[in-house]
């Protein structure tokens, strides 16, 4: 996973690690195993995250554009890349299945953890917390959420 990161800001690209591996960045340890790296990029670095991306062997096998698309690595390591439009104060849209309803990250959500002892982008524990609302949680999620309270001491609706 660090070395996907690497990867891309050797290319010049911005991410930010979100979902399981962005929980575990938060609290400074992997917690679980993980089945994917869910990646934030800017989208008009789209271009330049594929190309590198294709070059390291990953191919895209899911194609949800615009809200997000997979990209598998031939070791079976999977990739769940989310285009971002960022606006000038830093805040950031991303498209939904609900064209009326766009995701929203406000520039504060941007922030950095640490996985392997390497500090790497994510995004916030309350950010986190936005994005496990409005479903039936799963054991994962309970246990991500659960992470959080005992390292941030934030309140979790779950």
């Amino acid at each position: 996973m660090v070395s996907v990161l690497g990867l891309l800001r050797d290319a010049g690209t911005d991410v930010w690690i979100a979902g399981g591996w962005g929980v575990d960045a938060l609290v400074g340890e992997q917690t679980r195993e993980h089945c994917d790296l869910d990646l934030l990029h800017r989208g008009e670095q789209e271009p330049a995250v594929l190309a590198a991306l294709f070059a390291a062997g990953f191919t895209e096998s899911l194609d949800l554009r615009p809200v997000r698309f997979v990209l598998d690595a031939p070791d079976g390591r999977q990739l769940d890349l989310h285009p971002l439009v960022f606006a000038p104060d830093g805040s950031a849209l991303q498209a939904s299945h609900d064209p009326e309803h766009p995701f929203a990250y406000p520039a504060a959500c941007f922030t950095a953890g640490t996985v392997g002892g390497a500090a790497v982008p994510c995004i916030s524990a309350a950010q986190q917390d936005h994005f496990h609302q409005g479903y039936e949680p799963t054991a994962r999620d309970r246990l991500d959420m659960a992470h959080l309270r005992r390292v941030f001491g934030i309140r979790t609706h779950f």
